[in-house]
C-alpha cells in the first residue's frame, strides 16, 4: 500500500526525547520541515490548538472549520488534518503522545484525560467564551514559563500536573450542555464497545457479534450506545467504517477494489452501495472532490 499522506510522528525539536512540546503557529509554520503542513496529514499524538489572534481556517478529517481567536480545537492521534495559512493568525499548539500522559497520570486518569479527544463523543471545535479563554491562556502560559524559562528537575512533573489540570477543564467546557457524561451509566461499556469497533470494523459490522463480545445482549449494546451519544449500535458501526473508507480514499493510491476488501467487504459493489447510501455519493467522486 502506498501512503500518499505523510504520517507525522512525534518529534520534540526543541527538547529530544521529552515527549510534549510547546509551539507558536508562526513558528511552525516558519519551520523547515520533511512535510507540508498545509496539506493533509495524518499525526501519531495528540494537539490542543489555541487560536490567540485572527481568523481562518482549519481541516480535520474532510471537514473545514472556520476559526477566530478564542477557538480552539483538540485532534486525537490518527486523525487526517492541515493547516490553511492565514496572515493574521497565531496561536499555541501543545503536542504531546499518550506515553507522556502514561508516565505521570494512572491509567484510569489517561482514559479519561482522553475523552478529550474522542471525536465519537464531541467535536475537535470549541468556542470559548471571553473568561474560559482567558483561563486556558493563563494556563498554556504557565506551562509556556515552565517549559522555556525555568526548566529544571521539577519542570516535568509541573507541566504535567498543569496540563492535566487543562485537559479536565477542557472536558469540563466540551460537556457543559452535558455535564454528567463521565459519570453517566454505560460509560465505561460505551468506550469499550467503540475500541472493539475501531480494532475489529474490517472483520465483522454486526451488533450481535459485538455484543457477545461484551457479553450483553444487543437490547443492552444498543441502550449503551442511545444512553452515552443517542445513537444506536449499528450507527456507530457504520460511522467508524465510512471515516476509515474515507481516510483510505484521501491518504493512499488503492483501487476502491482494494479498499473494499481492506474496510472488509467481499464484494466491491457492496462497499460502491453502502458508501453512497451514507455520505451521498460513490468512493471516486469523493477521492476527486477531496
Amino acid at each position: 500500500m502506498k501512503e500518499d499522506i505523510k504520517k507525522i510522528k512525534f518529534n520534540n525539536v526543541q527538547k529530544p526525547n521529552f515527549q510534549f512540546d510547546l509551539v507558536e503557529l508562526n513558528e511552525l509554520l516558519n519551520r523547515e520541515l520533511d512535510h507540508d503542513l498545509t496539506t493533509i496529514h495524518r499525526v501519531e499524538f495528540y494537539h490542543i490548538f489555541l487560536i490567540t489572534e485572527g481568523d481562518g481556517s482549519h481541516t480535520i478529517d474532510f471537514t473545514e472549520y472556520s476559526y477566530e481567536t478564542a477557538t480552539l480545537f483538540t485532534l486525537r492521534k490518527n486523525q487526517l488534518h492541515c493547516f490553511n495559512r492565514s496572515n493574521n493568525v497565531n496561536g499555541y499548539l501543545l503536542l504531546f503522545t499518550e506515553d507522556f500522559l502514561l508516565s505521570h497520570f494512572n491509567k484510569i486518569e489517561v482514559s479519561k484525560s482522553i475523552q478529550l479527544f474522542n471525536n465519537l463523543l464531541s467535536m475537535p471545535k470549541i468556542t470559548l467564551t471571553k473568561d474560559e479563554f482567558s483561563d486556558i491562556l493563563k494556563l498554556i502560559s504557565r506551562i509556556k514559563t515552565e517549559y522555556f524559562d525555568t526548566y529544571d528537575d521539577f519542570s516535568v512533573g509541573i507541566i504535567r500536573s498543569i496540563l492535566h489540570i487543562l485537559i479536565t477543564k477542557l472536558y469540563r467546557i466540551k460537556t457543559r450542555d452535558n455535564q454528567n457524561l463521565l459519570q453517566r451509566k454505560y460509560f465505561n461499556e460505551f468506550i469499550q464497545f467503540q475500541k472493539l469497533v475501531e480494532e475489529n470494523y474490517a472483520t465483522t459490522k454486526k451488533v450481535i457479534d459485538y455484543a457477545n463480545q461484551m457479553n450483553c445482549s444487543t437490547k443492552t449494546l444498543n441502550n449503551i450506545c442511545n444512553n452515552i451519544i443517542g445513537k444506536s449500535a449499528k450507527v456507530i458501526i457504520d460511522e467508524v467504517v465510512i471515516t476509515q473508507t474515507k481516510r483510505y480514499l484521501i491518504s493512499t493510491t488503492l483501487s476502491v477494489k482494494e479498499i473494499a476488501y481492506k474496510v472488509g467487504f467481499d464484494e466491491p459493489s457492496n462497499l460502491y452501495k453502502y458508501f453512497k447510501k451514507y455520505t451521498g455519493c460513490p468512493p471516486e467522486l469523493f477521492r476527486k472532490n477531496n
